[in-house]
């Protein structure tokens, strides 16, 4: 692994410092705009500031060099560009890096950068809580339990901080990383409508992910946002994903379906059908058939998540990946459709990033 992180200096995670001035890295141009009125100053300055912050990336006001030294120090004593501390950062030997940061509060949450070679765009995957209430049983982040929302200026500075430290253009947004986003609806469609207008992330390259929650699909479905919605759906069959994914109990899958489907129409947006699979556990030949059976009728394409080796908090490893020859096999089944079948690639495995891993390992009991 490569030992860039190595350079990084953790924040001090069990004394955090709580943030006294506002930051502006996460706000729109009408928030900035507001708050330059309140320092008294033209609103032109509203423009210069938010050119630095979405366009330069600059770090602090120092960066932001059209400014004079005394409005940089007005600004200084006023505000800070951004709002997260960087407590910990990994670089996977495939390149992904993962990020441990320091909200406001102390609290800490991770996100991801991702590479691949077969496209030259970036893809962040962001988290939309503090720990996650839903609990499937395959994920590490549930076993951190859930702690607080996210606010949108918190969501959006993880994609900015992000390319602070890279140097790199984030082209693709995936709600992905800790929590469940539709448990946090209104802050993560603030987000989103931020990403676009704001960072410059077009609609079509940001996804939100749910386990299924159905009010919060349909909130998004009155959105009516051009993004993709996944669907962690992991079980075509009710006994199986209440097994795996507890709050199956409170949405059931034709609930969950009915709503899918509904966004899908409504948006003219194909949706994504995510599924893990778990030796043994939902790899079976038949559920493959149930699963292409599950969405024949929904605009869809589905995509194949082997499972990434993750443990309760026991030290115990519940499930194992299936094999090769299994994957592929469930593929093909599931292919039967006419519908678009891909397997996941890996990526930061070997730092604990990828999907389903993410579980703040470098500050445990520091929460």
């Amino acid at each position: 692994m490569n030992d860039e992180n190595e350079n990084i200096t953790p924040v001090t995670l069990d004394k955090p410092k709580v943030a006294t001035l506002p930051a502006l890295s996460g706000m729109s141009m009408e928030e900035i705009e507001a708050f330059v009125k309140e320092l008294g100053l033209p609103k032109f300055r509203a423009k210069q500031i938010h050119s630095w912050i979405y366009t330069k990336w600059a770090k602090d006001f120092d960066d932001m060099t059209d400014l004079s030294q005394d409005l940089r120090e007005k600004l200084k004593s006023s505000a800070t560009v951004g709002m997260l501390g960087l407590a910990h950062l990994q670089v996977s030997r495939d390149d992904t890096r993962k990020y441990l940061f320091q909200l406001p509060d102390g609290k800490i949450v991770e996100s991801v950068l991702m590479a691949f070679q077969d496209r030259p765009s970036l893809t962040a995957c962001v988290s939309s809580q503090v720990g996650c209430a839903v609990g499937c049983t395959f994920c590490a982040t549930g076993y951190l339990g859930f702690k607080r929302n996210l606010t949108s200026n918190e969501i959006v500075d993880q994609i900015m901080t992000i390319q602070r430290e890279s140097g790199r253009r984030v082209g693709n947004v995936v709600y992905m990383g800790q929590g469940e986003p539709l448990l946090n609806t209104d802050e993560v469609v603030a987000s989103v409508k931020k990403l676009i207008n704001t960072v410059g992330i077009g609609a079509r390259h940001i996804t939100v992910s749910t386990s299924g929650i159905v009010p919060g699909i349909k909130q998004l479905t009155r959105e009516n946002l051009p993004i993709t919605l996944a669907l962690s759906l992991h079980a075509p069959d009710t006994e199986t994903r209440e097994e795996i994914v507890p709050i199956t109990k409170r949405y059931p899958i034709h609930e969950v379906m009915e709503a899918m489907a509904d966004y899908a129409e409504t948006t003219g947006r194909r949706v994504t059908i995510e599924y893990v699979l778990l030796k043994d556990v939902t790899d079976h030949p038949e559920q493959a058939a149930q699963l292409a059976e599950l969405v024949r009728d929904l605009h869809c394409n589905i995509n194949l998540i082997p499972f990434n080796p993750t443990m309760n908090p026991n030290g115990v490893m519940l499930y194992d990946r299936p094999t090769r020859e299994s994957q592929e096999r469930f593929k093909q089944i599931a292919s039967r459709t006419g519908k678009t079948v891909t397997v996941r690639l890996e990526r930061g495995t070997d730092i604990d990033a990828a999907c389903g891993q993410l579980h703040n390992k470098y500050a445990a009991g520091k929460t």
